[in-house]
């Protein structure tokens, strides 16, 4: 009977592992054995394997600026955003009224538009001519326009505008999982709102923070579009250099070495974050 049982559950299990084995683990083993082939001037690679692709990435200056860039423009990214989600999933996991479906509506509004149609908006915005330049001319802030548009800091700007709903959507879920009797329990026992929220909401919300901060960071490091239409070559990215390599040069294994040690690095940072966040979460009641 139990051997029966056990042999039902690997049959359920069967779909998800082909599915994971043939759209995560094959392509990852794939760019892995294209980033040691050798390169061919009359081939897209060539015959042997080498690790020179990856001593190249490692001892090239310019591509460790580009490393820096996109780091520092994930986390800009994810901290920002949580900055200004975490305020807004408040809201909506207190929020007792018939117009909390149309906020919710707001907040998953930019992701009913397409990515190359908001990052065109974003160009008319960020340009010399465009809506922010033009208001601060008016007010008469500035006398010539700033520059924002091929720039790492239009790239964030527009990154957060469209990354902040993966933010707001795990922490509604967990702000909504905590029982309002727990902060009311604090309030009885003569804690202020902010002390409440300090010591009893904002712990509890851990695991939301978690996986929107983890969401944001992977997506903004592994963001094409935006940076390629509003970074130019002061906001060029490691997903951007990666997609110049294999499109415009044709220099597969250079650029699988690249995909490859991006990765490495990325998942190297949330194994970090993990652990650190984890530590924080076992302390937790």
């Amino acid at each position: 009977m139990i051997a029966a049982t056990r042999k039902r559950v690997w049959w359920m299990i069967v779909p998800a592992l082909v599915l994971l084995v043939g759209f995560l683990v094959l392509p990852y083993a794939s760019i892995v054995v294209m980033s040691l082939r050798t390169a061919d001037t009359r081939a897209v690679y060539g015959e042997g394997f080498t690790l020179s692709h990856y001593a190249q990435i490692v001892t090239d200056p310019f591509i460790w600026g580009i490393v820096g860039r996109s780091l520092r423009m994930g986390l800009t990214v994810t901290v920002v955003t949580l900055l200004l989600g975490y305020p807004v999933a408040y809201h909506l996991a207190n929020l007792r009224s018939r117009w909390a479906s149309m906020l919710y509506i707001f907040v998953i509004s930019p992701l009913l538009v397409g990515m190359v149609v908001r990052t065109f908006a974003w160009m008319i915005i960020l340009s010399n001519n465009g809506v922010i330049n033009g208001a601060l001319k008016s007010l008469g802030l500035i006398e010539r326009p700033i520059l924002l548009l091929n720039t790492p800091l239009g790239v964030t700007i527009a990154l957060i505008h469209v990354f902040l709903p993966f933010v707001i959507l795990p922490l509604l879920g967990n702000l909504q999982a905590i029982s309002p009797d727990l902060a009311a329990a604090g309030r009885s026992l003569g804690a202020s709102r902010l002390r409440t929220f300090l010591k009893v909401t904002l712990p509890l919300s851990l695991p939301g923070i978690q996986a929107g901060a983890i969401l944001v960071f992977v997506l903004s490091i592994s963001a094409y579009v935006t940076p390629a239409m509003l970074g130019g070559t002061r906001g060029r990215t490691m997903s951007v250099l990666v997609v110049q390599y294999l499109v415009d040069s044709f220099r597969w294994p250079a650029g699988a070495a690249l995909a490859i040690f991006m990765s490495a690095i990325t998942l190297a940072i949330i194994v970090v974050y993990l652990r650190l966040t984890a530590r924080a979460m076992r302390r937790l009641p």
